[in-house]
């Protein structure tokens, strides 16, 4: 049963982002991607927070006693909003970690245990009451989606939509497939070609949930092979690398928060921009995407350690 306070649908407070150096990363969304930046306090932390459509990024440096031990650098964590915290998990019927304590600007919060929720860290926070920065730019419209590796997204939605009320938004499958052509020549006989049997080499189920403005992308690998690729920032991606990064990451931590992408009108101008910038970009053009998007990849070093991709679609 979705609790009451749910039937509204999901919203999602910000995403927590753990870097190298947070004001440095903060400093990427101010000057090249045009967004504005607030600082909250978290604890002992001053926390730079950017709005982006209606949610927001939390860059929190590694190490930062909120996050709790064995945090990586990476997309931490997720809030849902929740008027009260723990009456909200208690009516979602999710193991919840520690107590209710202090967030973002002193908002109360508790984490779910990530065992309940496919392996997506997730908390359940008061909603922020600052909202003064524009959310949006230019060059970014909003979060377009929060990729996750997931090792079963039938489980994932029986939580996010049965449990915490968001919505399904759309099911997909993207392959990669190989096909072989020979030609066979000869000073004497007619040439003669042949083309072998297509051969499946990625594959992926991609689901995605709604919450809030933006959606969790739950990315499951159906290829049925153990092997994987090496892992590569170095290169475009394809649909092959993209099922054995997601693969690789399954197996080594389980499911969890992989990406973040952002919504962009003109793909190529921010690539352009990012690199123009001197940041490392894996995709310097953009390349086919789920949901009939093109998409491109900035290298990770670029905000500290985050895998951040940007997004153009069109709405439907």
């Amino acid at each position: 049963m979705i609790p009451t306070e749910t039937v509204a649908m999901a919203q999602l407070e910000y995403v927590a982002l753990v870097v190298d150096d947070p004001e440095r990363s903060a400093a990427v969304f101010e000057k090249d991607l045009a967004l504005s930046a607030l600082r909250l306090t978290c604890g002992r932390s001053l926390v730079p927070l950017i709005p982006v459509g209606r949610s927001a990024l939390a860059l929190f440096a590694l190490g930062d006693p909120f996050l709790g031990e064995g945090a990586r650098k990476g997309v931490d964590h997720i809030a849902i909003a929740a008027a009260e915290p723990e009456v909200f998990a208690r009516q979602c019927g999710l193991a919840t970690v520690g107590q209710v304590s202090d967030g973002l600007d002193g908002n109360k919060q508790i984490a779910l245990c990530a065992e309940a929720t496919c392996g997506v860290k997730t908390r359940l926070s008061q909603p922020l009451s600052i909202r003064s920065a524009s959310g949006h730019s230019a060059l970014v419209e909003r979060i377009d989606h929060i990729g996750v590796a997931s090792a079963d997204n039938m489980k994932a939605r029986e939580v996010f939509i049965d449990k915490l009320g968001c919505v399904y938004e759309s099911q997909q499958t993207d392959s990669e497939v190989e096909v072989i052509a020979e030609h066979f020549t000869s000073d004497k006989y007619p040439p003669v070609y042949h083309i072998r049997p297509p051969m499946l080499v990625g594959s992926l189920r991609v689901t995605f949930i709604t919450v809030g403005d933006c959606e969790l992308e739950f990315l499951q690998d159906l290829t049925e092979q153990n092997e994987v690729d090496e892992a590569s920032h170095n290169v475009a991606g394809t649909t092959r690398g993209d099922r054995s990064t997601i693969a690789r990451y399954v197996a080594s931590r389980g499911g969890g928060l992989h990406h973040i992408a952002l919504k962009t009108p003109d793909i190529d101008q921010v690539l352009t921009a990012m690199a123009s910038a001197g940041h490392r970009v894996i995709d310097a053009k953009s390349r086919p995407g789920s949901r009939r998007a093109q998409i491109g990849f900035l290298h990770p070093s670029a905000l500290g350690g985050v895998l951040l991709h940007f997004v153009e679609r069109e709405e439907r």
